[in-house]
């Protein structure tokens, strides 16, 4: 019996979160596009899901108001760029409690400074915005031959699209 796909019997904002982002593969999809991965094609070589599963995830994500269909590409919305703290943070944690190296690093454009654990930049003291930050591979990033990850290993821009 598979499981279901809402939390209706829970009173908490969490458990509504958890509906819309919860199920396998939509936080990495979500991640990548902070990373500027737009196109179905390069989210399926990049993620290695399935395809059927990795439309339906889209889909939901478009449905529910995080990406938006432009064209071919898959945009992060307001909604979805609200995400960015979460994402960030949650990667974070795993840093510093499931992993031995980091596997990405971010930097405050503006100033050349690495963002904290909470997305504040020490120099300027302030929360950075995904728009605002670099991301640059840290040592624990596998060398995967993907035309994606190439890519993703180069410093760059959250937001800014890659094109393979």
């Amino acid at each position: 019996m598979a499981l279901g796909k809402d939390y209706a019997a829970q009173d908490c904002s969490l458990a509504r979160a958890l509906e819309v982002v919860g199920e396998r593969w939509t936080l990495l999809i979500v991640r990548d596009a902070f990373y500027g991965v737009r196109r179905f094609s390069d989210f399926h070589v990049h993620l290695d899901v399935p395809r059927a599963v990795l439309s339906a995830r889209l889909q939901s994500l478009v449905e529910t108001g995080l990406l938006a269909k432009d064209g071919h590409d898959y945009v992060l919305t307001d909604m979805g760029r609200d995400l960015w703290p979460v994402v960030h943070s949650l990667a974070r944690w795993a840093e510093n409690h499931l992993s031995s190296e980091p596997t990405r690093f971010f930097v405050h454009i503006a100033c050349g400074t690495r963002v904290g654990p909470d997305g504040t930049c020490a120099s300027c003291e302030r929360y950075v915005p995904p728009e605002d930050l670099e991301v640059h591979a840290g040592p624990g990033v596998r060398r995967r031959t993907d035309p994606v990850s190439v890519i993703l290993r180069s410093p760059h821009r959250l937001l800014d699209p890659i094109r393979t």
